[in-house]
């Protein structure tokens, strides 16, 4: 392997069908992403470091260099890796802005943390010192390969951004990365550890430094992987994916987060090696969960014990786990398989999740966040205390930070390297996988440039106008998205020449010209959707879908109904945008107590007692529970025939 040019890009494969352009090959220019992208910058981050600072999780690493007793320190066994993640989403912000104070910021969190490693490079603070348990004596749950995979993503994300900074992040992850490979080596420690990303993080830490030991090292985790090396547990092992080989494995299984990282660290092991079979059996992993273990919304997880996969078609909307961390997991994994493989339904996933998973998790001022995901509240959210830290992962409103705050750290680095995902390039020209008005830029290998602005308002609208800002003599390929939820009734026009257009990508191939558009207008009226019947939580309802958004019923706006499980929606009217806002036709039914909730007939088991007719506006499901407690319910029944007065 070689070294790799230091294109800003969370992910650069060796190979693969396209190529990444990175956070500076797009610039976004407004909408709805550059709004969260704003939030992300001036309140996200400054919060986080709030608190990393206000629970002493940074502190942790200046009681390292002290030497001050152990029992002084605070937070999980992994809470080291949020000042990781906290320190990546700093570097790509300051890669996207330059920054100087977030650049002021950085650097001091690394001396720090630098302070903290000991001589070998081993670099952990809740092992391995006196009063504290023996280095590597918990892989199952102590976390430590997963700490030292996010410091080496934060040290990636620094080699992209800022290859000639002298803060020191690099050889603190080099001396890090070089005693793993010690420790876990042909000769060393024949395990693994029990939450994976190490092997993502030393495959993209081999890329950037072009060291092949480090590749070397994460194929070897991942072929250990699923031969019973972590001592079994309550949940299985496979919680840990330590059941089955990943080659052997035909859908992502056990805790969800840690499911799709490994998956993720599989496909670069397989890109990079040209390992088809491994590859090949990730491809299957995916398809068979996106078609059987996925929520509307994108998101992944159904059962709160283990946060993991329930078994296929197991989707309950009132016990849906779905964890933003899993949410952001699932990008990494769609995101790497569509550039190994050019498959736009990836990009769908990407869509979908991003809008109605990630941006959902924080509230509208950047500044609280949900760490699960769920599709139907059934009673009143009670308010969270802003001033501690939430011990309930399924907290019923967002809270300002978690016992185990994995999720807005997760969140924080999505968005400020989001714009890395839009845009992708190969030998025949650019394709645009996300849609957000901005400016595409690429030079070339043969040193041609290449110039797009994108005027959208997508999510909200289905124009995708492309207008061509660079001139040449040769022909080359433009090529855009068209979601699988379009159907058929896209359509692209291009030089006055209107189409129809199905899912996939659309490609123009032509001599462009400075001030050429493409059109692609995509039907992005409010429609039902239906669930496959297998589903038994949610037969007899249905979903309301607009364009790419999945839509909630919130209390506050059906004014005198506190419980939206009283309402019915009428699928004979199909919903409708009026004054903006997306509505639908539900039927209000009452129902009696009984002393037994079980019936002979279908009428009984209603218990109507009265009816009303209701016009009702829906939510954005991202922007939910903005408003104050609510309840609320993506999946809504449809009225019964029995449901009368």
């Amino acid at each position: 392997m070689s070294g790799t040019a230091p294109i800003a890009a969370p992910v650069l494969p060796i190979r693969g069908r396209y190529r990444p352009l990175g956070l500076t090959g797009f610039r976004l220019s407004g909408g709805f992403w550059a709004e969260r992208q704003s939030i992300n910058s001036a309140a996200t981050l400054e919060h986080i470091g709030h608190w990393l600072e206000r629970e002493g999780w940074i502190r942790n690493f200046d009681l390292v260099v002290r030497g001050e007793p152990s029992r002084q320190r605070r937070g999980r066994e992994f809470s080291d890796s949020e000042v990781y993640k906290f320190l990546e989403a700093l570097a790509w912000e300051i890669g996207r802005t330059g920054d100087a104070g977030l650049e002021s910021r950085f650097r001091a969190i690394v001396l720090r943390v630098a302070g903290a490693q000991e001589p070998d490079g081993y670099l952990n603070t809740r092992f391995g010192r006196s009063g504290q348990a023996p280095r590597w004596s918990d892989l199952e749950w102590g976390h430590e390969l997963y700490c030292v995979g996010h410091l080496l993503q934060a040290a990636v994300a620094r080699i992209r951004t800022r290859p000639d900074a002298d803060d020191g992040l690099r050889e603190v992850a080099r001396r890090a990365a070089d005693n793993v490979c010690e420790t876990f080596g042909p000769d060393g420690i024949d395990s693994i550890c029990g939450h994976p990303l190490i092997e993502t993080a030393l495959v993209e830490f081999a890329r950037a430094t072009g060291d092949d030991r480090y590749l070397a090292q994460a194929a070897r985790f991942v072929d250990r992987r699923g031969h019973g090396r972590l001592s079994d547990v309550e949940f299985g092992r496979e919680y840990f994916q330590d059941d089955l080989p990943v080659r052997e494995a035909t859908v992502l299984r056990g805790h969800a987060v840690r499911a799709n990282y490994l998956a993720a660290g599989a496909v670069d092991v397989a890109v990079e090696l040209k390992d088809v079979i491994l590859l090949d059996a990730v491809r299957a992993q995916w398809e068979n969960t996106v078609a059987r273990r996925t929520y509307v919304t994108g998101g992944q997880g159904s059962r709160h014990q283990d946060e993991a996969f329930g078994e296929d078609w197991m989707l309950p909307s009132d016990r849906a786990y779905s964890e933003t961390c899993a949410g952001v997991g699932s990008v990494m994994l769609a995101w790497r398989l569509l550039l190994a493989d050019g498959d736009s339904r990836y990009a769908d996933l990407i869509d979908r999740t991003l809008l109605n998973v990630v941006s959902t998790s924080p509230s509208a001022d950047g500044r609280s966040f949900f760490y699960t995901n769920t599709l139907h509240r059934r009673e009143l959210g009670t308010p969270t205390d802003v001033d501690r830290p939430s011990l309930r992962a399924a907290a019923s409103m967002r809270a300002p930070w978690f016992e185990v705050s994995c999720c807005p750290t997760n969140v924080a680095r999505s968005l400020a390297s989001l714009t890395a995902y839009v845009a992708t390039s190969d030998d025949e020209g650019l394709q645009l996988h996300q849609y957000m008005p901005g400016t595409v830029e690429h030079r070339r290998a043969d040193g041609r440039y290449l110039c797009l602005t994108i005027a959208t308002d997508y999510p909200h609208g289905g124009e995708v106008r492309v207008r061509i800002d660079s001139d040449h003599d040769d022909p080359w390929s433009l090529s855009l998205r068209v979601p699988g939820w379009a159907g058929q009734g896209g359509t692209v026009t291009v030089d006055g020449a209107t189409r129809p257009v199905g899912p996939g990508m659309v490609t123009e191939r032509r001599r462009w010209r400075r001030g050429d558009e493409v059109l692609l207008a995509l039907p992005v009226a409010p429609r039902f959707t239906y669930p496959d019947p297998r589903i038994d939580a949610i037969r007899g309802c249905v979903a309301v879908e607009h364009g790419p958004l999945v839509l909630a019923l919130e209390s506050v706006d059906v004014p005198g109904v506190e419980n939206v499980d009283e309402l019915r929606v009428d699928t004979s009217q199909p919903p409708r945008v009026v004054d903006g806002r997306v509505t639908v036709s539900c039927r209000r039914v009452r129902l009696r107590d009984h002393e037994w909730p079980y019936h002979t007939d279908a009428a009984g088991s209603a218990g109507v007692v009265g009816e009303e007719i209701y016009t009702v506006p829906l939510v954005e499901y991202r922007a939910w529970a903005n408003r104050g407690p609510s309840t609320m319910r993506v999946w809504i029944p449809v009225s019964a025939p029995h449901e009368t007065g």
